[in-house]
Order: structure tokens, then C-alpha cells, then sequence
């Protein structure tokens, strides 16, 4: 399970240079905070989460893992394209709908991952 978060952080690691690199020669900085949570939770975040699976192959193994893994990897792009309507004209309700639904993800993933950390990791 850990080299699938790897795997899917260095996915990140290149949309958010490809963003960043968007960002600077078109010079629209308002997408900053976008940019910083595709490298936040996106890269940093989801590799983290891989190495602590890599290292504790236990918790990696569990249901709570699987399901973390859906939530968050089905979730965060939601969450990262609901954060870019905020400049583009959309209807509110879709744009609440993709943040609300794909940061609720995120959030239940991020508790089933606390979960198993604190029941399956051990020294």
C-alpha cells in the first residue's frame, strides 16, 4: 500500500510544478492557494502517508488503510478542482459541492488514517 501513495505523490510533485510553472508565465497569482495544497496535501501529505506505510506494513494491510486510500485519493481531486472554480464563473452549488464533498473525503480519510495509525502501529 505504501508505494501507491508514493506512486500517486509524485503524480502531485508534477501537477504542482506544472501549476506553478502555469502560474508564473501567465503571471496569475491568484491561484496560490490552489498550487499550495496540490504540493501540501498533494505531494508532501500523500508521500508522507506512503513512507509511514512503508515502514508499518501492519497498518498498511487493515480495512481502515483500504478505506483511507479511497476517501482520500477519490476526495483531495474533488477538493483541488473545487478550489479552482473559485475563479472561474460556476454556479455556486457546484462549486460548494466539490469542495464540501471533496474536503469531507479528505477529512474522513485523514480520521480513518489516525485511527489505524494509533490501533496498528507499533514499535
Amino acid at each position: 500500500m505504501g508505494a501507491k501513495w508514493i506512486k500517486i505523490s509524485v503524480l502531485y510533485l508534477v501537477i504542482v510544478l506544472a501549476f506553478g510553472l502555469f502560474m508564473h508565465y501567465t503571471i496569475q497569482l491568484e491561484w496560490t492557494a490552489t498550487h499550495a495544497h496540490i504540493g501540501v496535501v498533494g505531494w508532501l501529505t500523500t508521500g508522507l502517508i506512503g513512507l509511514i506505510y512503508s515502514i508499518y506494513k501492519d497498518a498498511a494491510e487493515t480495512g481502515l488503510a483500504k478505506a483511507q486510500f479511497w476517501f482520500y485519493n477519490l476526495g483531495l481531486p474533488f477538493l483541488l478542482v473545487g478550489m479552482m472554480m473559485v475563479h472561474i464563473d460556476v454556479p455556486n452549488w457546484l462549486f460548494e459541492l466539490f469542495v464540501s464533498g471533496g474536503g469531507i473525503a479528505v477529512a474522513i480519510s485523514v480520521l480513518f488514517f489516525f485511527v489505524n495509525v494509533f490501533k496498528n502501529v507499533r514499535s
